[in-house]
């Protein structure tokens, strides 16, 4: 009976532990295996080469995306690839937009990722401009010659101060 019932507890603990990385494939925010099923829904094409995280961030990305394009939908899509804060300036007469990332300095990780997403939930007829923030001088004048001398000027440009 002892044997029968650590066997019987076993297979319970595989039923839950099953039910629950189930559960988890149902969250964009904690899928793993269950992203390619995402992706093919949304129609983004499964890519495995990519790391877990830039995969979650154009899933999230496509579905903040859905529906009507519009700046509030562009801005969305765009703090999810940046993860940071993100400004939208329409020029409809001009019929383009601009996209300036304000919350990170430089450019975003997956850049490519991200303009794929925009390619596909803009409207065909706008164009678009992408601006980047970046340090400015007065931001460096804190930085002793000697520290910033220790610096790349790609550390330089991206630098947030001490």
């Amino acid at each position: 009976m002892k044997a029968l019932q650590a066997t019987i507890a076993e297979e319970a603990g595989m039923q839950r532990f099953a039910a629950d990385e189930t559960l988890r494939q149902l969250f964009v925010s904690t899928a793993t295996w269950g992203l390619d099923r995402w992706e093919d829904e949304l129609g983004l094409g499964i890519d495995s080469s990519k790391t877990v995280e830039r995969r979650r961030e154009q899933v999230t990305a496509a579905l903040r995306g859905v529906g009507t394009t519009t700046s509030a939908a562009i801005v969305s899509a765009a703090a999810a690839f940046s993860g940071g804060e993100v400004r939208v300036t329409e020029y409809s007469s001009e019929y383009r937009f601009e996209i300036q990332f304000i919350g990170v300095k430089g450019i975003p990780a997956n850049m490519q990722g991200f303009l794929a997403m925009l390619e596909a939930i803009k409207p065909a007829h706008l164009v678009y401009s992408i601006k980047y923030t970046y340090t400015t001088w007065d931001q460096l004048s804190g930085l002793l010659w000697s520290d910033a001398g220790l610096k790349t000027w790609n550390e330089l440009k991206v630098y947030e101060g001490a």
